[in-house]
């Protein structure tokens, strides 16, 4: 395999957040940069003028080091600091940058400005791949187009070798293909017994974790919950500083990632249920929410449409019927068993005691509770309809991941995930009578018990219950010592750790394919967190029973 060192990128910022942070080092050989970039990119926030994915930066050695634009946006480039950038050209292929070069990036008057401090080598990288990767990062990013600014610097030394080489790389795909696959694949953490399509719970204490994946899901927990809490709450360190992240939190995700890593059936039902996650990764990011969510209705239903609870929460995400009436996801002419009259809700709240006081529950001769609408009993629900149960499901997010006490929490994706099992706030709807086991009002009370005025560490501190106390279904009020209802303790650290596994198994599996996977496929290489794990492909799983 030819192979050379890999270079890292070293960037300082002269204005705006980035400005306050030094020296910036971005792991190479091709550095993204934007508003959002992507896994491993340079994520630009608190800039005008910046597109998603402005420009590329590449390092092929350490003499070598090329600035591009993505697309048609603006990037120019200049020796120095002084000058008008009024005056500069804007770039329309690459140039080379050398030690003490500034660019900006964006319009003239917006954007943002860096210089280029140095490239820094470390480790080792396949050719092959890097070429692949710049190319896909931005179709101008070719050797052959790199325009000269500073004199010094000359053709890179593979450029000829691999121009020639290109039609012998096609004609040996399959070979490279497996090549590739053989160095992506190191033995992990993978599925070794049949298992559960869900693990609702983990006790930590009954979990045999394999530590030498803890690095890979700590990667992943800070780029999945860590920098959008970080984002959200203005507060940069909470991403780069894992001494402020919810240890407990976090123990619970690695138990729980380690258990589903284990069943096949978990990976066999996220390969069943791709293109319905796919379409709702698609909604959550265009409403500006954080990817783990995908995995709500994973948790909720396994992705099935018919999924029903005893209170009667139903379909994909499982909304109740009052919840799907308050967002517009139509519940409408329902059939009770035991009432001659149809049922439609005209609530926007679940009523208080639900499984004591829900028109809609019953109880059977043993005493245990049961939906009473029948199976397909409403004339229309729109609950099992995946794009308006959706729809309405991100309307219900927003309520507490828009809400600023929650935002500035440094807890935001927890605490938000939380909300939908917990309800976000129903006292805005009931004259201000405050329900406990609403998530607002038990984070408010969290923080008045403590004395703090936020917590990145509100949920892990109230995972209290445990065993018998988690299981009792309608000691709904017991908290064990905590602010979080029992029901909603085990639930945000499964949602999280699915995500971290599904986000390996769709870009090793689809992420060259599927273009809504393509920013996991990073993931997947190199030092990205999936080499932890033995991600299976759909053909292993098929083979095993």
């Amino acid at each position: 395999m030819s192979t050379q060192e890999r270079w890292d990128v070293v960037l300082r910022f002269l204005d705006g957040p980035l400005a306050l942070q030094g020296d910036i080092v971005m792991r190479g050989p091709v550095v993204r940069i934007g508003a959002n970039p992507g896994p491993g990119g340079l994520r630009l926030d608190g800039y005008r003028g910046i597109d998603d994915r402005q420009a590329v930066i590449s390092a092929y050695d350490g003499g070598t080091v090329s600035i591009a634009p993505v697309g048609v946006n603006q990037v120019r480039v200049a020796p120095h600091e002084h000058v008008n950038w009024d005056e500069i050209l804007v770039l329309q292929k690459p140039v080379f940058l050398s030690p003490g070069s500034v660019f900006h990036l964006g319009p003239s008057n917006r954007g943002c400005t860096a210089v280029f401090v140095e490239a820094r080598r470390l480790g080792v990288w396949e050719q092959q791949r890097i070429l692949s990767d710049a190319a896909q990062a931005s179709p101008d990013v070719q050797p052959s187009n790199v325009a000269t600014l500073d004199a010094g610097h000359g053709r890179p030394k593979w450029f000829l070798p691999a121009l020639l080489s290109l039609p012998l790389l096609t004609a040996v795909g399959i070979g490279a293909k497996l090549l590739t696959d053989y160095v992506r694949k190191p033995k992990g953490l993978g599925p070794v017994e049949a298992g559960f399509e869900v693990y609702q719970r983990v006790e930590l204490d009954k979990v045999q974790l394999d530590t030498s994946s803890f690095a890979g899901i700590d990667q992943a927990f800070a780029n999945f919950v860590m920098r959008p809490n970080a984002d959200q709450s203005r507060q940069p360190d909470l991403f780069t500083d894992s001494s402020q992240w919810d240890a407990k939190f976090l123990q619970y995700v690695r138990a729980s990632v380690t258990a589903h890593a284990r069943a096949a059936n978990y990976w066999k039902r996220l390969d069943a249920v791709k293109d319905d996650y796919a379409y709702v990764l698609k909604e959550l990011r265009a409403a500006g929410l954080p990817d783990a969510f995908a995995a709500i209705p994973y948790q909720e239903s396994s992705y099935r449409a018919e999924a029903r609870s005893v209170v009667c929460a139903l379909g994909w995400w499982q909304l109740m019927p009052e919840v799907a009436h308050r967002v517009s996801v139509r519940v409408e002419s329902c059939k009770l068993s035991g009432r001659d009259e149809l049922w439609t809700p005209d609530r926007v709240v679940p009523v208080r005691g639900v499984l004591k006081n829900a028109l809609y529950v019953g109880r059977n001769e043993a005493g245990a509770p049961y939906c009473r609408i029948q199976s397909g009993g409403c004339q229309v629900d729109q609950r099992t309809d995946l794009i308006e149960s959706t729809r309405g499901s991100i309307e219900l997010l927003k309520e507490a991941w828009d809400d600023d006490l929650i935002a500035d929490s440094g807890a935001a994706v927890q605490i938000t995930i939380l909300s939908h099992n917990a309800g976000y706030d129903n006292s805005r709807f009931e004259e201000r009578q405050v329900n406990m086991i609403n998530i607002l009002p038990a984070y408010q009370k969290h923080l008045k018990d403590k004395g703090r005025k936020s917590d990145p560490r509100f949920y892990g501190e109230n995972i209290t219950c445990h065993g018998e106390q988690y299981a009792n279904i309608d000691a709904t009020n017991e908290r064990c010592g905590g602010v979080i209802a029992n029901q909603s303790q085990h639930y945000a650290y499964s949602i999280v750790a699915q995500h971290i596994l599904a986000a390996c198994y769709y870009g090793e599996n689809y992420g060259d394919s599927e273009e809504i996977w393509r920013d996991y496929r990073d993931y997947t290489y190199d030092d990205g967190y999936c080499r932890s794990f033995e991600i299976p492909t759909p053909e292993s799983l098929r083979a095993k029973n």
